[in-house]
């Protein structure tokens, strides 16, 4: 099963362990212990964040480490800067009527606050 990175960011769980990464390399049990669920739940959650691209485990002697591979998030920052242009622009257009009903109330001699 192909999965996308909106699948991986879509679970607090998975954006909890993103968070926890993206700063310094953890291992593995590390990552685990810092949840109140199984080990093998939180395994799970790595293994879709690995197979999203996102995540990178690499064995160091015994210990396996989490590594965050973030660059894969650009596609959700594509996808909603569409709609930030939308909302900037709609934002914009409520700004200029506004400022209109201001001016005509100036004119009538209504001023709200």
């Amino acid at each position: 099963m192909r999965r996308d990175v909106f699948q991986a960011i879509a679970d607090p769980t998975r954006r909890e362990i993103l968070n926890m990464i993206a700063h310094e390399s953890l291992n593995v049990n590390s990552v685990a212990g810092h949840f109140d669920v199984s080990r093998a739940a939180i395994y799970k959650h790595m293994k879709i964040l690995t197979e999203c691209g996102l995540l990178v485990v690499t064995q160091q002697g015994r210990e396996r480490y989490c590594e965050a591979k973030l660059d894969r998030l650009s596609e959700v920052s594509d996808w909603i800067e569409q709609y930030r242009k939308f909302w900037e622009d709609r934002l914009d257009a409520l700004d200029s009527y506004l400022m209109e009903l201001q001016a005509k109330n100036k004119k009538k001699g209504k001023v709200h606050k």
